[in-house]
């Protein structure tokens, strides 16, 4: 098929989009009083909401049933195909069961549908007709009018789809507030995403990657150095006989003595050391550390579990795991 100077490959991509755009604004007048409803009847069901689908609709209904799911709202999928051949088995008895179709007629959801009405189940029908055997026979309608698709023919779900998706984001969005799903809910079913490690990751997950430098007040500069590099943090914690810690020598606080007139073999970890460390408990989010860093001008951090000294962490290893702070 060859495209027409006056229809670029730009002006139909163009025009898609627009058609989309239009779609999406008609749904407006689809939240109405009975969407509002119907929400309420999802937030409070005891139940799962199970969506069915044929063709692109079924697809739709994955991708509405993975939104869900991942913001709080239990949901599953059953193709409505399938549904006859002995999926009907996952509905319980207060599960919902959402219905998506575009024309509402499709063979597979007249069938299914008489069946889940004699199992007592409530059905929420999705279509762009109104007028359909779903729209008709479905407890509760959520409509998704389509004037036409994207294609030239008018016949690939592309607009439908998009109203579809549209809608589910709709409820799935609403749930999600009405069950007050916060960031840390979200992060519980998203541990592997950014959002998930920077809410998820604690102090401690990092404080097995080195071993913990130490020295005592009374050691010499010899074992600092020694320390220091030995356990490649750029820093050693300094602690009391009662092994209570009381200060901290970092690279930076070598550099500095070095370049003092009367350096003395003799001076000891003491002579040296910043009192008082800025310190991290184990059970702090990771995050947190990387804020108390940057607050400070630091890349070390003295890790400790009620005041004892448990170890000590590096601003890079918190950057490798992908910790991000806003």
């Amino acid at each position: 098929m060859t495209i027409n100077t006056d229809k670029s490959i730009r002006n139909i991509a163009l025009k898609t989009l627009e058609l989309e755009k239009r779609t999406i604004g008609h749904l407006i007048q689809a939240i109405n009083d009975s969407f509002e409803h119907i929400v309420q009847f999802l937030h409070h069901a005891q139940g799962k909401l199970i969506i069915t689908g044929v063709g692109k609709s079924a697809i739709i209904g994955k991708k509405i049933v993975a939104t869900l799911n991942s913001t709080g709202t239990i949901a599953v999928f059953m193709h409505s195909g399938d549904a006859i051949h002995g999926d009907l088995g996952i509905i319980e008895k207060n599960d919902t069961i959402l219905c998506i179709s575009k024309s509402g007629n499709t063979p597979e959801i007249k069938l299914i549908l008489n069946i889940i009405q004699d199992f007592g189940n409530k059905i929420i029908g999705m279509s762009a007709n109104p007028d359909s055997f779903l729209g008709k026979h479905a407890d509760f309608f959520l409509w998704t009018p389509v004037d036409q698709e994207a294609d030239l023919h008018n016949l690939a779900p592309t607009c439908s789809t998009i109203a579809q998706m549209a809608m589910g984001d709709a409820l799935a969005v609403c749930l999600s507030y009405l069950n007050n799903f916060g960031k840390e809910d979200f992060a519980k079913f998203h541990p592997g995403g950014s959002l998930g490690r920077n809410l998820l990751t604690k102090v401690a997950h990092f404080i097995h990657l080195h071993e913990k430098p130490l020295v005592r007040h009374d050691e010499g500069i010899e074992k600092v150095i020694i320390e220091i590099s030995e356990k490649r943090l750029g820093a050693t914690v300094v602690v009391d006989s009662d092994d209570k810690i009381i200060g901290i020598i970092t690279d930076g606080d070598l550099r500095r003595m070095l370049m003092k007139k009367g350096f003395s073999k003799d001076t000891q970890a003491q002579d040296i050391m910043t009192s008082s460390p800025i310190t991290i408990e184990e059970d702090e989010l990771a995050t947190q550390a990387m804020l108390r860093m940057q607050s400070n001008s630091i890349t070390q951090l003295v890790v400790v579990k009620e005041n004892q000294y448990t170890g000590m962490i590096h601003l890079h290893d918190l950057l490798k795991e992908g910790l991000t702070i806003e």
